[in-house]
Parts: C-alpha cells; structure tokens; sequence
C-alpha cells in the first residue's frame, strides 16, 4: 500500500514539472504570416482566364419546367423537372441547346450570365442531331452571341474548354483535351451521329447543350453526352461538331426543323430485306410526282403469282448502303436539289440512275 502511494505522488509530481516546462498552447503575440509575392501568372493560365471571361456571358442556364396534375383536387401546378446548358447563337435572342435538355418541358426559362431569367421558346428541334434552338425577349445588349469556330481541322491533343451548368452549379468551367475524333453515339431518335468529338473535359449532368471551346475561345461543338456508369464524369464526354451545328441551326431557324433531302420513296424495313436474303435497301413504293418517279425508279409490285422486287439501292455516289440509317446518312451530305447517283440491283443486274434530292416531311 505504502508503494502504491509512493508511485501515485511521483505520477503527480512528474506531471507538475511536465506543465510547468510546457510552453503556452496560446501565443497573444502571434501575427499573420508574411505572405510570397507570386509573380506573374503563366502564360496558358492567363490564356485560360480570357477565354473564360470572353466566353462566359454567351453561355446560359436552361431549366425545364413541366406541368402536373394534383391527384387529389386536380389543380394544375408546375415543377422544376430537369437544367442543362445553352449558348447565345445571336443578337435576336435565340439559343442553342440539345434537343434532350428541352424535349419534354412544358415550359422553359433562360438565365443569363448576369442572373437575370426569360421565358423561352421553342424555335424549332433536330432530334436526329440532338439539336434545338429556343429563344428569348431580352434586349440586344444583354446578349453577346458565342464565337464560331472549325471542327474539320481538329487534331487529338489541343486543348479544349468546357462552360456550362453541371449539377446546377452555373458557369462552371473545366479543361481537357480532344481524346478522340470520328466517334459515333446514338441520338433520342437512334439515329447515329457521326463524326463526333470525344474530349476527357469533364462534363457532368447539366453539362449538356454548353459549348466546347478550343484554345482561341471559339466554339467547335455542343456538349452532348458522357460515357459513365455512375452518370457522373469519368474522363469520357462526346460534343456534336460546330460543323454540323452550323449546317443544322440555320435550318432549325429558317423551317422550324432539320430539312431532310430524300428520294419520294418508301423502303422495306431491314427485316423484310434480310429475309429475303438481299444486300442493300428495296424500294417498296414510289410517290406519285416524286424525283425518283421522274427518274425511272421502280417500287415493289404485287402480282398474281407472287410479288415483283422493286430496285434494291446498292449505293450513293459511289458509297455502299446497307440499310435505311446508312442511306439517310449519305444522303445528308448533300443539299436538297443536288443530283446524286443511285447504284440500283434491277432485275438481275444492276443499274445507275441520277436522282434529284427532294425535300423530306
């Protein structure tokens, strides 16, 4: 007893002189730190910083609203039901987005850089494209259409710059690099969009409808999709080029729509084509009036014993087709009133036609 005794005074005294040479935990004399002057910023950062600051009023902030039933007293009320991104095309307000931000909106409205919010509407849409264009009232001076640039001449390494609104969280701003060129991605529709830029940039959820930015501050494609998993960036996002935006949007302007060339005629489905062991597209039938009634163009007869084939197309000026999504896409590659040479299987050999493109429905 008397040696545990001994030993607790001794822990007593041993922590008395601990605390008596311990140094205070507060210092009353304590001061700021001096702070390293930084220097001059480096010269891609700065380069950074004006593309952002030059870029950023043209883009905008898009919320889709829709309209919903109460179950209970059947009043009408609106909800927030998804956001995306959007730029300025020009002084008479209208913006381009994707069609997927703005497709099923009862209602839309448009934030502005400076925060002030306009009801929108809608101009015209390509789904095929994943393209739409909406438009706002506000004045002239508020709006500063984006700066147009190429996607011919890109090459898999420059930098690129991503604006947009991802989770919400406006003018957001994120950097990477083109990954990859002449990727190909599936719109609403299912229709493939070609020739498209893959970019590790991160874009997320809102992303969708911003502008990708090359390292002069001019737009090279339309933020579109992410590749991931988890629905969140993970290195893999896909933007339509400024190309093909710049082919699209005037249309959407002019018409309301994409004007889709076409031949005036109706096709059988892949299925049928298959089944009957055929290579290339049959034509069904032939609209009365069309082009490709002009052109001599033969559809599928039903006869007595059977049917009679009508032309199966083989190619487009040279380029295979092989079913109706491959024929639609070479057939866009050329304006409406273009003459185009249509390879044709006619009874038991084949056959070239020149065809004038007409304007689709």
């Amino acid at each position: 007893m008397k040696a545990l005794y001994c030993a607790l005074i001794a822990g007593v005294v041993g922590w008395l002189l601990l605390q008596t040479f311990q140094p205070p935990l507060h210092d009353p004399k304590a001061v700021p730190r001096p702070v390293e002057a930084r220097g001059d910023l480096a010269a891609d950062e700065k380069n950074t910083i004006d593309i952002f600051r030059n870029a950023a009023p043209s883009v905008v902030y898009i919320t889709s609203i829709a309209v919903r039933r109460n179950l209970f007293n059947l009043n009408i009320y609106e909800i927030p039901q998804g956001t995306g991104s959007g730029f300025i095309w020009d002084k008479q307000g209208r913006i381009v987005t994707n069609y997927h931000v703005i497709s099923d909106a009862s209602r839309l409205e448009v934030t502005l850089a400076d925060h002030s919010t306009w009801k929108a509407v809608l101009v015209g849409t390509a789904p095929d494209r994943d393209l739409a264009v909406v438009q706002i009232s506000a004045p002239a001076d508020k709006l500063q259409p984006i700066t147009l640039g190429e996607s011919r001449d890109l090459l898999v390494g420059q930098k690129v710059f991503a604006i947009g609104n991802p989770f919400g969280l406006d003018q957001t701003l994120t950097t990477g690099i083109v990954s990859a060129l002449g990727r190909e991605i599936t719109a609403v529709t299912g229709r493939t969009i070609h020739d498209v830029i893959q970019t590790d940039a991160a874009i997320n959820p809102g992303n969708s409808g911003g502008p990708l930015l090359d390292s002069a501050g001019r737009l090279i494609g339309v933020n579109t999709a992410i590749y991931s998993p988890s629905g969140a960036s993970s290195g893999i996002g896909f933007a339509v080029p400024v190309g093909e935006v710049n082919r699209v949007v005037p249309q959407i302007i002019a018409k309301g729509k994409l004007i889709r060339p076409g031949l005036g005629i109706a096709l059988a489905n892949r299925r049928l084509t298959g089944e009957l062991g055929l290579e290339g597209v049959m034509i069904l039938k032939v609209l009365p009036g069309s082009t490709a009634e002009k052109a001599g163009l033969r559809g599928t007869e039903q006869v007595r014993n059977g049917l009679v084939l009508g032309d199966i197309i083989l190619a487009v000026n040279g380029k295979t087709v092989k079913d109706y999504d491959t024929l639609c896409d070479e057939l866009e590659r050329y304006e409406v009133g273009r003459s185009i040479t249509l390879t044709l299987m006619r009874d038991s050999g084949t056959v070239d036609v020149q065809v004038v493109l007409e304007a689709m429905n």
